[in-house]
């Protein structure tokens, strides 16, 4: 199994493209993961240009199955948060063949 980055590389490697120690680039991790979550729970959507955006969502209640049992259970309304990959980051991970 593939694994990606981790926080502590990805602050280094954003540390020396931006020629800066690895407290200054993972403040600003921080600060963006911050800014994104208060964005999207106060105005419903936050975009990450070049990337893509979170969006807050509204599910409705609906029937589920407990997959043990198979009997019907009801399933509650709650809200999630989905990211919608922009079209840019997209094509340039998987193209079109």
């Amino acid at each position: 199994m593939a694994s990606g980055m981790t926080k502590t590389q990805l602050v280094r490697h954003l540390a020396e493209k931006l020629e800066t120690n690895n407290k200054t680039a993972s403040a600003f991790l921080e600060n963006l993961a911050d800014t994104a979550i208060k964005e999207t729970k106060k105005n419903g959507v936050f975009v990450v240009p070049g990337l893509g955006r979170l969006v807050k969502a509204h599910r409705k209640a609906r029937v589920g199955r407990n997959p043990q049992t198979g009997e019907p259970i009801q399933i509650k309304a709650k809200t999630v948060v989905k990211f919608r990959v922009a079209k840019a980051a997209k094509d340039a991970i998987a193209p079109k063949k």
